[in-house]
């Protein structure tokens, strides 16, 4: 086995790299293809400078990384985060192009970030440095070639800047270059939600499979109340689920008798964070992990399910919001338990890619559907894929993870072979 290249070197890439060796050995992947899909198509490092309130200038990194567009254009989000580096994007960029592939979309895998914590931005300074990353980048995306997403720290007015810009740029109006912007300039309904309606469409699914109901009886723990945690609770709620745990990157938040999503929103909105809700009892984001619920959502950052914390873990179903929020050696730990089913992460939230791509396509015609319409869409499309998985997973006598990886690798690979190298 080649050594890994010093420019990747990041735990993220490690493990994920590691995932891709372990599916790609049990397909007996061809070799020529292996050593091809292990490291990206392309990587683009540039410096982003911006003006601050103050006057001065301030430079940060910025990333973007193309993995494979063999079954379409690259597609992925846009970090802003100060842990950001080269290989998070890098592996980031791979499970985009196995989600894709996984949930049959003719899109290939990318992701793009910069390093910073915009918290400690004004809107100003944000729309400043978002505009001149956009500008750094401009040759290296395009609606046909790379469409950037909101990630971690991103959201959708970050979106409409990086549309306005390229728009700028090119002298006329192109929203289909990014999705997850707003609606009134091209967005599509349902998109801010869909990654973590995409986590629950999958627990149905592993509802009916295991044989439970998600009704009161059913406690939610949800470790993360971003945009996917948020989503997952408001969902999850609304179908009967009961949750009584939720963090955020300061503290958690616990009551057993259940919490309320419209009390939760309300005081993030008035307090912008969970610490100090006053129908709960304070829990760390570990102690959350570790409660006695039958279903845990890890929607937060990579890396949180740990070795200790896999030890640990009470619930029945772990449900991946989040990208690699489990390490390698916990999710052997995991495996070696046998009493939890996981639904990985390049299963659990695909829903927002799907959506990202109902969004690029209504966009593309200019016609655009209802959120009823994008909902069963996305349903029909986590469902079909979820059982695909779990199927894949008998046939072959291993883990969901492991099956889901293997039907994305084996899809990208057989279009690889069928496309043929050139020259």
């Amino acid at each position: 086995m080649k050594k890994l290249t010093a420019e990747w070197d990041s735990p993220l890439f490690i493990q994920v790299q590691a995932q891709f060796e372990t599916a790609a050995k049990k397909l007996c992947l061809d070799e020529n293809l292996f050593y091809r899909l292990r490291v990206p198509d392309k990587a683009l490092i540039v410096s982003v400078p911006f003006r601050n309130d103050d006057g001065s200038i301030r430079v940060v990194p910025g990333y973007r990384v193309q993995h494979n567009d063999v079954l379409g254009p690259y597609k992925g989000g846009v970090r802003y985060h100060p842990l950001v580096n080269l290989g998070e994007v890098a592996a980031l960029a791979m499970l985009m192009t196995w989600k894709c592939a996984l949930v049959n979309l003719p899109l290939g895998g990318a992701k793009g970030g910069i390093q910073i914590d915009p918290g400690l931005l004004s809107r100003g300074e944000l729309q400043r440095m978002t505009r001149r990353y956009t500008s750094e980048i401009v040759n290296f995306i395009g609606p046909d070639v790379d469409i950037p997403a909101p990630d971690m720290g991103t959201n959708e007015q970050v979106m409409a800047w990086i549309m306005d810009t390229y728009s700028q740029l090119k002298g006329y109006a192109i929203p289909e270059i990014v999705t997850g912007k707003p609606v009134i300039i091209g967005g599509s309904l349902g998109r801010k939600e869909a990654t973590g309606r995409g986590v629950v469409y999958c627990l149905m699914e592993a509802a009916k499979l295991k044989g439970f109901k998600l009704d009161e009886h059913a406690r939610v723990a949800v470790q993360g109340f971003g945009n996917v945690g948020s989503a997952a609770v408001k969902k999850l709620e609304k179908i009967g689920a009961k949750v009584v745990a939720v963090s955020d990157v300061h503290s958690g938040v616990y009551n057993p008798r259940g919490l309320s999503y419209r009390a939760l929103t309300d005081w993030v909105n008035q307090h912008r964070r969970l610490e100090g809700f006053p129908e709960a009892e304070t829990v760390s984001n570990e102690e959350l992990a570790c409660l006695d619920a039958e279903i845990l959502i890890p929607a937060a950052t990579e890396g949180t399910i740990t070795p200790q914390i896999a030890k640990r873990l009470k619930c029945k179903v772990l449900a991946e919001g989040a990208n690699g929020p489990t390490t390698l050696e916990a999710d052997r730990i995991i495996e070696e338990r046998g009493d939890i089913f996981v639904i990985p992460d390049v299963l659990a939230n695909a829903g927002g890619v799907v959506v990202s791509y109902f969004e690029w396509v209504q966009d593309l015609q200019n016609y655009f559907w209802n959120e009823k319409e994008i909902n069963k869409k996305l349903f029909e499309i986590m469902s079909t894929a979820f059982q695909a998985v779990h199927a894949f997973a008998v046939e072959h006598k291993v883990g969901m993870r492991l099956a889901a990886l293997m039907t994305g690798i084996r899809k990208v690979s057989q279009a690889m072979l069928t496309r043929g190298f050139y020259p």
